[in-house]
């Protein structure tokens, strides 16, 4: 299969992109399952205040 450059370009661009958003994005979203799920029983409750320190 060949491709053309402009199509080549337009690949490498979403690439790019599809990598800094999973760069920028992979803690944030574990952070955010995390609380969404809450801690497990026994556990001290989860916070921002914990995260932190």
């Amino acid at each position: 299969m060949v491709l053309s450059d402009g199509v080549k370009q337009r690949l490498s661009i979403v690439i790019e992109m599809g990598k800094t958003v999973f760069h920028y994005g992979f803690i944030p979203t574990v952070l955010y399952l995390g609380f969404r799920q809450g801690a497990d029983p026994g556990m001290p409750e989860i916070s921002i205040a914990n995260l932190l320190w």
